[in-house]
């Protein structure tokens, strides 16, 4: 018979020593440690918008606890010889129609609209978490009790409540009563989103083995599911900071916030409207400081809401 042209294929088997196995099998590991927030601080730190809001808000803060660091003039000395005069030296935002420094005013103002926005932020955090993870929980009847008063409030105007609490207590109107009329009523958003974080947290196997090995469901809410569930709270505690300072100064320019003779954002605005032709700019200048406190809230909370979101991640 004929022999076969079928060209024969060499096949060449590299030797052990030269490629070993192990080392074409291992994986590649990224020794560096991984966690959520280790993830999403190394995501963050490279956006520079986070520079940005971050750097707003360290100078929003120095104004509202150290305003000696931007201004020594008093801003409750007024003087009516130097009413809605423009600006001078060392008095750069002018007077406005009492004769007080515009720019005094504004610094000394921080302190007031930030406080009322981390009290009420702080009473919305703890009411909405405390419900939300009762009812994700334990669910059942408890989840349909509490769902149901979530709603009642969920569909009050914060606002408008916060009108009605302050009609009511004319003669406190202080950073506590405002503060309460905000948070009591802004909590039942925050308490859904922990609702449903602690839904999906909840038949992870970590839970299950907590609940295995005897430990209570109370403290396995404590230990095991509350910590892992917290990320989205925090990004709406952060938006709902900068809607709590908008809402002081709402109600504050209605006439129905802090009294005439607290120094805040929201007043000096109220102030300043029957002025807005002849000197807008007393007006425009604490608007610029609420826009400028409340955008860096917004971006600082987007941020976050970016960054602990793996998919989020993945799609950048």
């Amino acid at each position: 018979m004929p022999e076969s042209t079928t060209p024969k294929l060499e096949h060449y088997v590299a030797p052990v020593d030269e490629t070993p196995v192990a080392a074409v099998d291992a994986p590649q590991l990224d020794e560096r440690r991984s966690g959520l927030w280790i993830d999403a601080w190394r995501d963050i730190r490279k956006r520079p918008m986070f520079y940005i809001s971050a750097a707003l808000l360290l100078v929003v803060l120095a104004a509202a606890f150290f305003p000696q660091w931007f201004t020594s003039v008093d801003p409750t000395k007024c003087d009516l010889a130097q009413s809605l005069n423009g600006p001078s030296e060392g008095h750069p935002f002018g007077y406005n129609r009492q004769g007080c420094d515009i720019y005094s005013r504004v610094i000394h103002g921080t302190s007031t609209s930030l406080s009322v926005g981390l009290i009420s932020t702080l009473l919305v955090f703890v009411l909405g978490t405390i419900m939300g993870a009762i009812a994700g929980f334990f669910g059942g009847w408890v989840d349909a009790v509490l769902s149901r008063i979530g709603d009642i409030f969920f569909s009050i105007p914060y606002i408008l409540a916060a009108v009605i609490v302050m009609g009511m207590f004319k003669e406190f109107r202080n950073i506590w009563t405002i503060s309460l009329a905000i948070g009591l009523f802004a909590w039942a958003s925050s308490a859904r989103v922990l609702r449903a974080e602690v839904l999906r947290v909840k038949p992870a196997d970590y839970v299950t083995a907590s609940k295995a090995q005897g430990l209570g469901p109370w403290k396995t809410l404590w230990r095991h599911v509350l910590p892992n569930s917290m990320a989205p709270m925090i990004v709406v505690s952060t938006l709902s900071l900068a809607a709590s300072i908008v809402a002081e100064a709402s109600l504050s320019f209605l006439g129905v916030g802090l009294g005439s003779d607290v120094m805040s954002w929201g007043n000096d605005i109220s102030q300043a409207q029957a002025d807005l032709r002849t000197a807008p700019m007393n007006l425009i200048y604490p608007s610029i400081a609420l826009s400028i406190t409340v955008l860096a809230f917004i971006l600082l909370g987007e941020l976050l809401r970016d960054a602990l979101d793996p998919k989020a991640r993945a799609q950048r």
